[in-house]
């Protein structure tokens, strides 16, 4: 693309970047691994932590960053999809970088790529490397956008990295068993390097990969363990010990197996970053637990004020009121249990509402069939989405009994207004079903 011809706008290299390649999707790592070598950013100079799974890898980024931010070091964190504005897929120190860094980057881009194309994803992980590399960042987490062994964030060897769960989503993609799903998602490990399992209920082909690999497995509730208290709660792992730790300021209980799980990966730094780099005597002496970072304060006090910070928009996000509103994106059946397990702990006084809509590729009739029991009257929401599909649509595969009460709405703009105003001091509403919904619901409650 011409200097003259190309985008001057973000919202405009958007538009251009979804008809680059030939397809929306295409898990290959030839294309995107050739630009990253041309631009320099498949060997970041800092440690990374990649982070995979069906659920909970977006709240162990979540906390992972915390816990970095609190012990002062720089992270360069990418995640997706994005809420409201594309911005939040890249943060540096926790803040979401500027329309002119993406766009500089993407020129960038541009100039390496040249006959290779790209892919909508894989354009935005480039972006979020050469950003890091621009701002110097210390530690780099990347969230696995789909699968893992494929993902275009597989093109960076990470020093440690995560698969918090394993369940059923993107069968198109990984495979129609948890084994085939399993083995995928374990791509991202590395020999020598720590492997953390946030639960011991993983396919034995994550486990067969680990192996072949020669990776150092870290296994929840065998290589970490926590205990709940009433007030607080302890961690042990291979190498640190905690007690008195405050509960994560995200709610439900799963945040603790989240929380954990971050912790054991912080632990690993030490292992991972040794084998993936050579630091000299004076990098040495400086490291305090974590190998090639240099923390301002000790693990115990950075990761209780991580704990006590961290924040994430979506998963069972609490806006309080008159009428409660819960925001969680729940959209595939193991986080619609989640969710389900979330509203059963933090009963309600009235009804429960819920404003929803799922794309047209997920298992529709199991999240339904999950969130059945604890939802009063159903507002079913058209997606105008490629995936999307109309109310009507989603009322047929949603299947639910006649006895259920159900309203349909044109988007989920008109779902909100729906239940704003059905609900009396008491209800709640929970918007939930995909990131297009609570993303749409945080614009409509102006957050």
């Amino acid at each position: 693309m011409s200097l003259q011809d190309r985008p001057q706008t973000l919202a405009g290299w958007l538009d251009r970047q979804q008809s680059v390649h030939a397809k929306n999707i295409d898990l290959e790592l030839s294309r995107v691994a050739a630009v990253a070598r041309r631009l320099g950013v498949d060997r970041p100079r800092c440690p990374v932590i990649t982070v995979g799974g069906t659920n909970g890898k977006g709240s162990v980024v979540a906390h992972l960053e915390a816990m970095l931010r609190c012990a002062g070091v720089t992270t360069g964190v990418f995640t997706s999809p994005h809420l409201v504005r594309y911005n939040e897929r890249v943060r540096v120190s926790s803040v979401a970088v500027s329309d002119e860094a993406l766009i500089a980057a993407f020129d960038r881009i541009e100039d390496a790529r040249r006959d290779i194309t790209l892919t909508y994803f894989e354009y935005s992980t480039l972006a979020a490397l050469l950003v890091f590399l621009e701002h110097a960042v210390e530690a780099v987490i990347l969230e696995v956008g789909l699968g893992g062994r494929l993902d275009a964030t597989n093109i960076v060897d990470a020093s440690v990295a995560v698969v918090a769960s394993i369940g059923f989503d993107h069968r198109d993609w990984l495979g129609d068993t948890l084994e085939d799903i399993g083995r995928e998602k374990a791509g991202i490990f590395r020999s020598g390097r720590p492997a953390v399992l946030g639960s011991p209920d993983m396919p034995k082909s994550m486990f067969s990969v680990i192996e072949s690999l020669g990776a150092k497995p870290i296994v929840a509730e065998r290589d970490f363990v926590w205990q709940v208290e009433e007030k607080s709660w302890s961690y042990r792992g291979p190498r640190w010990s905690f007690d008195g730790l405050p509960p994560s300021a995200l709610p439900g209980a799963i945040q603790y197996r989240n929380a954990a799980t971050a912790i054991a990966a912080l632990e690993g730094l030490e292992v991972g970053w040794a084998e993936s780099s050579k630091p000299n005597a004076a990098d040495t002496q400086k490291n305090v637990g974590l190998r090639g970072l240099s923390p301002t304060y000790g693990p115990a006090q950075f990761i209780a004020a991580g704990l006590r910070s961290v924040e994430l928009s979506g998963r069972f996000q609490i806006v309080p009121g008159p009428v409660e509103w819960i925001l969680d994106v729940a959209h595939n059946e193991p986080a619609a249990r989640v969710l389900a397990e979330h509203l059963r702990e933090r009963p309600c006084k009235g009804r429960t509402f819920a404003v929803i809509s799922v794309l047209g590729d997920k298992d529709i009739a199991a999240i339904g069939h999950v969130l059945r029991p604890a939802i009063d009257q159903w507002i079913l929401c058209s997606l105008d989405e490629p995936r999307g599909l109309s109310a009507t649509e989603l009322r047929r595969r949603f299947a639910l009994p006649d006895n259920q009460a159900v309203t349909l709405a044109d988007s989920v703009a008109v779902g909100c207004e729906r239940a704003r105003l059905l609900a009396k001091p008491g209800d709640r509403v929970i918007a939930c079903g995909s990131f297009l919904v609570v993303g749409a619901a945080l614009q409509w409650l102006r957050l």
